[in-house]
């Protein structure tokens, strides 16, 4: 019985790493269905966009407000998660702070550990606060209905239930440390949990020991079902956002990349030496379709970019389509990408690993033909993102389905492409009529 503790927790402990490498090993099958693209490119530069992006947190400060409280959230997530190998490992051997043989340097972590904890706290309040009392606009857009706000508002409950549980269970050990309770040594600086006390006065020890060891293993416990919560929620971010700063665009935002089969087109029409009637070449493979029309024909890096989406809705509040009330939410557009993949996905875990067809696709069903064009292409969206996504992309390579592969662009635009075609400008005027304007003065 003595072990039972250990035996327990090593079960718990597998079983959370377990389910947790199950749902990577999806997730990486899902953003693996995208097209294979090659950003082995300028890999020193990658690095410092991931450094200064992912890590530093530099695009969050642009809105001091929010971007200090997710920085002290950030770091003390980080940070307090040194506190977890403490605990995992006295969990699987039956110690109690092993590691407070460092002295003094332990008594600075746990001190540090504590302050963070609070202000975690006091940011996890404010945060609350903007979403459901201050009501943010862009907190309450269409697709942030249902799931998307209970998901934010969870988040920010697991956040603040786990602090608190940390501070008790050290509160409670300060506590039995002072009566020199077996196996409670004295170890650790408590800031923030000795202040407690008055909660723990006239309790005996064994209560107090109740409290520790409850509080000891909710916390454990609930840092465990985060982790594996990571994968159904937003916060999938903070795995995600250090790959997806450094797979991110490193051309100019403005431009645009080429299709390879119109590219080697333009080629052939440009090459004198190149017959035009040339019959195709046997067994060639038939083109590719142009642009993208479901998430399969998008590339992996933007099905990455839908997964790493944090839903802060910085990119739609700097949209100027939606500031004018036109349908386009760049945020929708990635969570939609993201829905249509999880759908995409669970199809296939029902049908041993194969698509089977269901009769949807991205464009129509998820995403209308109306959001695209209402898209005046600005990259206002992708210069707001705090962690480097790119709805552009997304709605730049449907927009070249609709356009090249369904001729379903709008009336004005067809009739543009049309003038070019055949008088060489976008005006419906022909070449010899060009310049009469300048004859009417």
């Amino acid at each position: 019985m003595e072990y039972l503790p250990n035996i327990l927790f090593a079960i718990i402990l597998i079983g959370a790493i377990t389910f947790f490498a199950k749902n990577v090993k999806r997730l990486s099958r899902n953003i693996k269905l995208g097209k294979d693209v090659d950003v082995s490119d300028n890999k020193p530069q990658r690095w410092r966009n991931m450094a200064k992006i992912a890590l530093g947190q530099t695009k969050m400060v642009v809105r001091p407000i929010a971007g200090i409280m997710h920085i002290i959230v950030y770091v003390g997530f980080i940070i307090i998660n040194i506190e977890v190998l403490e605990i995992i490992i006295d969990g699987l051997l039956g110690t109690h702070r092993i590691f407070a043989p460092l002295g003094s340097i332990y008594n600075f972590l746990i001190a540090s550990f504590e302050i963070l904890a609070f202000l975690v706290i006091v940011a996890v309040v404010v945060f609350w606060l903007r979403r459901n009392v201050v009501r943010i606009q862009r907190f309450f857009k269409p697709e942030m209905k249902g799931w998307p706000k209970k998901d934010a508002d969870l988040i920010l409950y697991i956040e603040l239930v786990l602090m608190f549980l940390f501070l008790t269970m050290n509160g409670a050990d300060y506590q039995l440390q002072q009566l020199g309770a077996e196996h409670y040594t004295q170890a650790g600086a408590f800031p923030v949990s000795q202040y407690l006390a008055p909660i723990f006065d006239g309790m005996s020890i064994p209560s107090l020991v109740l409290v520790e060891r409850s509080a000891w293993w909710l916390h454990i416990v609930g840092i465990l079902f985060f982790l594996n919560y990571l994968y159904y929620s937003k916060h999938l971010h903070i795995l995600l956002a250090f790959p997806n700063t450094y797979f991110g665009k490193l051309r100019p935002k403005g431009q645009f990349d080429n299709l390879e089969a119109v590219t080697k087109e333009v080629k052939l029409m440009m090459d004198p030496t190149a017959d035009p009637f040339a019959a195709p070449v046997e067994g060639a493979e038939p083109p590719a379709k142009f642009g993208a029309s479901d998430v399969m024909d998008l590339n992996w890096v933007q099905l990455l970019n839908a997964y790493t989406c944090t839903e802060c809705g910085r990119c739609t509040s700097e949209c100027p389509a939606n500031q004018t009330g036109k349908k386009l939410s760049p945020r929708k557009i990635m969570m939609d990408t993201r829905d249509r993949l999880e759908e995409v996905g669970k199809n296939m875990d029902a049908n041993n690993g194969e698509f089977k067809m269901d009769g949807k696709e991205l464009l129509g069903d998820y995403i209308s033909h109306e959001e695209l064009w209402a898209c005046t292409s600005c990259n206002a969206c992708v210069e707001a993102c705090p962690v480097s996504i790119d709805p552009l992309s997304i709605i730049m390579d449907m927009r070249r389905y609709l356009v090249m592969e369904q001729s379903a662009a709008p009336s004005d635009l067809n009739n543009m492409m049309g003038n070019i075609e055949n008088n060489g400008a976008p005006w419906p005027f022909n070449q010899m009529d060009r310049l009469n304007w300048a004859k009417e003065s």
